[in-house]
């Protein structure tokens, strides 16, 4: 088919919505990432989110909605504490798990009897919902496994010719998905993916946030995907990417001993003062790391980089979610020096 790019003008959000409201798919944009959206009641326009990225059918989509209220419409039970986290966060980059109802098909959310739930803050996607009146099922807008699209640009490289359209709505904010958590009892989360609303956040909300194992470590065998990005090898370029945590000068010396011809390496902003090798930048601070991140990952296959020494962000606040993305493209191998 042919992929139309649309812009965010009033007359072209309103196409997009009758396309979302006749069962495409289309590329849109929110405040996290860019997502493929669809119709998350409509089952065959599903199957077409999962046909166009090669997604695995046990990865559950997230419900977007255009006001949390509206939750009480797809799920089964709403528990108390999520109203608070609800009226602290949404609109914004947290999703939060609940029993879904049947107006949920199974293929949305994986063959779990649960769903993801986000209100995003983005103007564009929150127009689109409500004009399309359908709660909308939007996985990141990439093939299966590359790093996130933060660009309508990204979108266009990757779905041409697989979805009806693509709205540009800018460069996305944050540039991370979502923080998805469950509840765990009346006063306490579980983070199943880390994003820009941190666990110290959700502390300011909540008694006792928990961080899932699966966040760091691959998923126990036979374990399923209670959230996107838990399962799978996730985020990664075609570029080998080995990740290295340690101090400026570790890492310096780290690479000395491994450069190669087509080897590169990304490094906080800062760190070039002293690194005579193949380099970019991503940033000084986890905020600009997560913004960046993906963006530089595609940079560097446009390059032709076959592998990439990456200096490990910090774990603390939105560094986890970096963190967190950067350890699944690199399929869980951390080089400690």
């Amino acid at each position: 088919m042919e992929t139309v790019l649309l812009s965010d003008s009033s007359a072209d959000i309103t196409k997009a919505a009758e396309l979302i409201k006749n069962g495409h798919i289309v590329g849109i944009p929110t405040e996290t990432v860019y997502g493929l959206g669809a119709d998350a009641t409509d089952e065959n326009a599903v199957r077409g989110i999962f046909a166009a990225k090669g997604r695995p059918a046990d990865n559950p989509l997230i419900v977007h909605l255009a006001d949390f209220s509206d939750a009480v419409n797809y799920t089964a039970e709403i528990p108390e504490l999520a109203y608070r986290l609800a009226e602290r966060f949404c609109p914004g980059p947290l999703t939060i798990v609940l029993p879904k109802n049947d107006r949920i098909p199974m293929v949305t959310s994986g063959g779990l009897d649960t769903v993801g739930i986000r209100v995003p803050s983005h103007p564009v996607m929150h127009r689109l919902i409500a004009e399309s009146g359908k709660p909308i099922a939007a996985p990141s807008a990439n093939i299966s496994g590359y790093p996130s699209p933060t660009s309508a640009e990204h979108v266009m490289r990757d779905m041409n010719g697989r979805i009806a359209a693509v709205v540009d709505g800018g460069e996305s904010k944050f540039g991370v998905e979502s923080t998805v958590i469950s509840i765990e009892n009346e006063d306490t989360v579980r983070i199943l993916r880390p994003g820009c609303v941190t666990d110290e956040m959700l502390s300011e909300i909540c008694g006792s946030v928990i961080i899932d194992h699966a966040i760091l470590n691959e998923l126990e065998a036979g374990e399923k995907a209670a959230s996107p990005g838990m399962k799978y090898k996730h985020y990664s370029p075609k570029a080998n990417i080995i990740m290295v945590e340690g101090s400026a000068d570790a890492f310096t010396k780290y690479v000395s001993e491994h450069d190669g011809e087509s080897s590169y390496s990304l490094i906080f902003d800062g760190d070039e003062k002293n690194f005579p090798y193949r380099y970019m930048t991503y940033g000084k601070d986890s905020l600009q790391q997560a913004h960046m991140l993906f963006a530089k990952l595609r940079e560097l296959d446009d390059i032709g980089a076959e592998k990439v020494y990456v200096r490990a962000p910090s774990k603390d606040g939105v560094g986890l979610a970096v963190y967190n993305r950067l350890i699944r493209a690199a399929g869980f191998e951390v080089i400690r020096v």
